[in-house]
C-alpha cells in the first residue's frame, strides 16, 4: 500500500514498532485484559504479541506484511521505525514527548520493540497472520479484547468512509468483549471529530454500541481519546452484509 507524499504527508503507511508498555498506555490495559484471547490489528512490528504472550495472553497479531518472509520484516521493522523517528523528528512541535523522553529514547524504544518482535516472529510465526482490513480470517466472537492502532483515522487522508466502517464492523465480529482503537487523530495530528461521529451513528444503527474514553497517554497533541466498541454477539447484521455481496 503506498501514498505519493507531498510536503505534510507521511509516505507509505508506516509500519511501527510498539511496545507492550506502550500498549499498557494507550489502551490502559489491565492485567485481566492480559489474561484473555487478544488480537492486535495491525500488528505492524510491534513487540506487544511477544510481551503478552510471555505474561500468559492468548495473542494473535494481523496484518498484511505477516505474508512477508521472516528475514525481510525483520529488516523492514528496523528501517521502518528509523523512518517513523526521522518523520516525527522533523515534526518535533506537534507531539508530546513526556513518555518517551525525547527523540532519541523514542528511537532506542521502538528499536528494541522490533528486534524483539523478530525474535518471536522467527520462534513463534504462528501468532503472525497474514490478513487485511476488512476481512479476518477468524471466526465471530474470536477473541474477548480487540485492540486497532495507528491506521483507521491516522490515515484518513487515503482511507475514505466506508473503508473506516466495514473495518469496524469487522473488528466488532471477532471481538467477543470490547475492540478498542486509538488514536482518532490522523498523522498530521489533526482531530476526526466529524469521522468518528459519523461511523459511530452507523454502528449504533446496526445495533453496535460504542463509547469514548480517556487515556493518559498522549503523544499527537490532544489525542487522548479511544474509541471504544462494546460486544454485539448477535451478528446477524454481518451475515446479512455477506449475503448481498
Amino acid at each position: 500500500m503506498t501514498h505519493q507524499p507531498d510536503i505534510d504527508t507521511l509516505g507509505e503507511f508506516l509500519i511501527s514498532a510498539r511496545s507492550l508498555a506502550e500498549y499498557r498506555a494507550i489502551f490502559a490495559l489491565t492485567e485481566a485484559d492480559l489474561s484473555g484471547r487478544l488480537l492486535d490489528c495491525p500488528g505492524g512490528a510491534a513487540s506487544f504479541t511477544a510481551e503478552a504472550s510471555e505474561l500468559g495472553a492468548t495473542v494473535i497479531a494481523a496484518d498484511p506484511i505477516y505474508a512477508q518472509p521472516a528475514e525481510r520484516l525483520r529488516t523492514l521493522a528496523v528501517s521502518e521505525t528509523d523512518r517513523g523517528n526521522i518523520w516525527a523528528t522533523a515534526h518535533l512541535d506537534r507531539y508530546r514527548w513526556d513518555f518517551y523522553g525525547d527523540p532519541q529514547q523514542h528511537r532506542a524504544i521502538r528499536l528494541a520493540a522490533a528486534a524483539r518482535f523478530g525474535a518471536d516472529l522467527t520462534a513463534h510465526r504462528d501468532r503472525y497472520v497474514a490478513a487485511l482490513l476488512p476481512s479476518l480470517p477468524f471466526p465471530d466472537n474470536s477473541f474477548d479484547l480487540v485492540l486497532s492502532s495507528h491506521l483507521l483515522f491516522t490515515y484518513a487522508d487515503r482511507l475514505d468512509p466506508d473503508f473506516h466502517l466495514a473495518s469496524l464492523l469487522e473488528l466488532s465480529r471477532v471481538s467477543a468483549g470490547e475492540t478498542r482503537l486509538y488514536p482518532l487523530v490522523d498523522h498530521t495530528g489533526a482531530r476526526q471529530d466529524d469521522l468518528v461521529a459519523h461511523l459511530r451513528k452507523e454502528l449504533h444503527d446496526k445495533g453496535i454500541r460504542s463509547s469514548l474514553r480517556e487515556t493518559a497517554y498522549e503523544f499527537h497533541h490532544g489525542a487522548t481519546t479511544v474509541l471504544v466498541l462494546h460486544s454485539n454477539r448477535d451478528h446477524t447484521w454481518k451475515r446479512q452484509i455477506r449475503a448481498s455481496t
